[in-house]
């Protein structure tokens, strides 16, 4: 076997010792070159190792002769024009969760910090001063932690912060009750854990959901005195909201770790000696960093000398041609799990994938199920997931996953069926496709159906009666959002039923919240698709 060149980006090679000493695979380090310099360099090499030092471009991947791989030594990958790397066969890998236990033990060092006034008292002293009285912290045990997300990182701060003597309860609406149990951690609402808590921590991506989600009016909820800390995402936390609340006492402290601007070099929250600050260091120790460095040797050489892919985020792990045989299914199911992601409520205990049709039999289900799972729990988690993570995320949270197969498919040729149970519904979407590029959705709870599902829809429950459609289209109308298809699953006439309706353009909050207080609707959502 001929000699595999590997270009590497940074200059730490702690942990890369299985690569460096590989007999087949010659390690070439570069540290922050530059486009240009990473444009005439690429040529030569089989894989590109890099963290977030540079960016690989499209010019970068298309002047690639021979690059067969992309291997970023961490989660994000948004430094990588992936669509390029797919278009021309590369495979773009990532390292996601390896800094799981680091943000969690940041995260109680922040706590730690906060209850006892570590570093004011540190200051104080280094300054020359004596002010036991001053410091007087507050203890742990006896009190109740908050966590806002049960995911990977939350879990684990569960089970060190149960130890302390803490209770623990937690808001995440996508987590079952029999993970929060198994951890002993008790699942409450989201106004109950923001009331009940003496600390909450955050541990949620940063979407349209969460954004503001701490803010005056949810701080106003909160117990007098309570503590704030988060090591999430920037933007979770109303910065100044929380500001005022710190000043005023509402808040008695507060530890953050990442902010709505990065980096933070003036903030009103440098005034203030309630709180405690650092510059997005949750991921930042050496043994995440080593940890991340030795799965990087492993999966290079898998990649390189055993074929296995692993950690790809951007084509499955099958041969190109079988993966051409697939991709409509797959464009199919990852439209079902984006539009089931956004549509279910509760925790989420189980999904049945029911694959129907002699075609869709023959194809690697494994790979369509995950791509199912990729898009619809990338909504509930802060990780970037791909088709090798996935399953194991879904263990993580108590998901039972089942797959059946049909040899005929009743109403279509080949069709998917996807189940998923939460503590507070069943939900069942039928997809199927034409040629074309036509994905559908046929069914949906046992109704007949014909949903388009991209771009913008606006979904509520409803009484089947005169009147109700017309005000939506009067209200959307006066808000100048044009309908662009619609359609009303039903049953039975007069009844429950269902509405569709694609939009051209986003719906905000305050019609939402409109369509909400109409009689006859309840349940309402808003798809972006």
């Amino acid at each position: 076997m001929k000699e595999i060149k590997i270009l590497m980006t940074y200059k730490n090679t702690e942990g890369l010792e299985k690569l460096l000493s590989h007999p087949q695979i010659q390690l070439d380090i570069k540290p922050k070159p530059s486009a240009e310099e990473l444009i005439n360099l690429i040529k030569d090499y089989d894989g590109l190792l890099i963290r977030s030092e540079v960016k690989v471009t499209k010019e970068i991947i298309e002047n690639a002769k021979k690059l067969k791989v992309i291997c970023r030594a961490g989660t994000g990958v948004d430094n990588v024009d992936i669509q390029s790397a797919t278009r021309k066969g590369i495979v773009v890998m990532n390292v996601p969760g390896g800094n799981t236990i680091s943000a969690c033990e940041h995260t109680i060092g922040l706590i730690l910090a906060m209850m006892r006034n570590i570093p004011q008292a540190h200051n104080s002293l280094k300054s020359g001063l004596w002010e036991r009285e001053k410091f007087v912290g507050s203890e742990l045990q006896g009190k109740t932690l908050g966590l806002l997300g049960l995911g990977r990182i939350g879990s684990e701060v569960a089970k060190r912060m149960l130890a302390f003597g803490m209770k623990v309860i937690a808001y995440d609406p996508y987590v079952s009750e029999e993970h929060a149990k198994h951890l002993g951690v008790s699942l409450k609402s989201f106004d109950e854990v923001i009331s009940e808590s003496d600390i909450i921590s955050l541990h949620l991506p940063k979407n349209e959901s969460t954004v503001n989600l701490i803010n005056k009016s949810t701080i106003e909820k909160m117990k007098d005195g309570v503590r704030i800390v988060n090591c999430a995402r920037g933007g979770i936390v109303n910065e100044q909201d929380l500001y005022e609340a710190l000043k005023s006492g509402k808040v008695a402290s507060a530890g953050l770790d990442v902010f709505e601007k990065e980096p933070l070099t003036n903030s009103p929250l440098f005034e203030l000696s309630n709180v405690v600050l650092t510059p997005h260091l949750g991921a930042s120790t050496e043994e995440a960093q080593v940890k991340i460095a030795q799965e990087v040797s492993e999966m290079l050489i898998d990649f390189f000398v055993h074929n296995i892919i692993r950690n790809a985020v951007n084509i499955p792990a099958v041969d190109s041609e079988t993966y051409k045989k697939m991709l409509p299914y797959i464009t199919l199911i990852e439209k079902l799990g984006s539009f089931q992601g956004q549509l279910i409520d509760g925790g989420v205990k189980e999904i049945k994938f029911y694959y129907l049709g002699e075609e869709i039999q023959k194809l690697t289900t494994y790979v369509l199920t995950n791509s199912y799972l990729k898009q619809f729990l990338s909504r509930f988690v802060d990780i970037e997931l791909n088709l090798v993570n996935t399953p194991i995320i879904a263990k993580e949270r108590g998901i039972k996953i089942q797959e059946i197969k049909v040899s005929e498919s009743i109403e279509f040729k080949e069709a998917i069926k996807v189940t998923v149970v939460t503590d507070k519904e069943v939900n069942t979407v039928t997809g199927t496709f034409f040629a074309n590029d036509n994905y559908r959705i046929v069914e949906i709870n046992d109704m007949d159906a014909d949903l388009d599902p991209t771009g913008y829809m606006l979904v509520f429950s409803n009484i089947d009666r005169p009147g109700i459609i017309g005000k939506v289209g009067t209200l959307l109308g006066e808000h100048n959002i044009n309908i662009a298809k619609m359609f009303v699953a039903r049953k039975v006439q007069g009844q429950d039923a269902m509405t569709f309706i694609n939009v051209d353009d986003e719906i905000p909050k305050e019609v939402l919240q409109k369509l909400k207080s109409f009689s006859g609707i309840t349940k309402v959502k808003f798809l972006v698709l």
